[in-house]
């Protein structure tokens, strides 16, 4: 298992990347000024209009594209 400041580090540049920093620091903003229950905020909105068939399909794309590879670092 990768420790916190690893896990941090990537996923500050994986939101810069993907939202840039403006949208990022609202993010982040928003995120520490807000309780947030993440687990219930996914179940609720996430797959809400989905069904359970269209779930499945969908995770069995997702393991197809993305196989589970243990990184070497991680070790």
């Amino acid at each position: 298992m990768r420790n916190t400041a690893v896990i941090m580090n990537e996923g500050m540049r994986y939101l810069l990347e993907k939202l840039g920093t403006l949208e990022t620091e609202i993010f982040i903003s928003h995120i520490l000024r807000e309780p947030f229950d993440y687990t219930k905020w996914r179940r609720d909105n996430l797959y809400a209009n989905m069904s359970l068939h269209e779930l499945n399909q969908k995770a069995a794309q997702y393991s197809k594209e993305h196989p589970f590879r243990q990184k070497e670092s991680a070790m």
